[in-house]
């Protein structure tokens, strides 16, 4: 299967869940436009495995895109396996470095009692936007490593 984005996600507000759009604007070093986070420096787009999902709908979570707060939902790139500084580019514009595996807060537990344990290590992983763009649903990934040597993404 080709890497491609699922859904993209922006809410103006501190909530966990954040609404599905048609569409994101990224917004070079500042993050997703409209977005409560936009600003923050190396937590400015969460991006998140749909595989991830559905290996938590078989364990019994029901969730959708957006629910547990990330920005773009990804399938076909096993995000957690990349390294520290990998760019994704996604749709024609819009690039991505990766910076760190997000740290599961406390509020998913407020979403489905026992989420926040189901998710430790592998709740997703934050970057910083490199190269603006919009993205929607449908829109292709494209990985870059960086140069060696490569180093795992830490908790941030």
């Amino acid at each position: 299967m080709n890497p491609r984005v699922e859904a993209v996600c922006a809410s103006p507000g501190h909530t966990m869940s954040k609404p599905v759009r048609p569409a994101i604007r990224l917004l070079a070093g500042l993050g997703v436009e409209g977005d409560v986070h936009l600003g923050t420096e190396d937590r400015q787009v969460h991006l998140l495995a749909g595989e991830l999902l559905d290996e938590l709908g078989a364990e019994g979570f029901e969730l959708t895109p957006g629910q547990v707060g990330e920005n773009v939902t990804t399938r076909g790139v096993d995000l957690l396996q990349l390294p520290s500084g990998t760019r994704l580019h996604l749709g024609p514009e819009a690039v991505v470095e990766l910076t760190g595996r997000r740290t599961p807060c406390r509020q998913l537990d407020d979403i489905q009692a026992g989420l926040r344990r189901a998710l430790v290590h592998r709740v997703g992983v934050m970057s910083k936007v490199v190269s603006g763009g919009d993205v929607r649903p449908g829109d292709p990934i494209a990985v870059t490593p960086p140069d060696p040597p490569h180093h795992p993404l830490r908790p941030i």
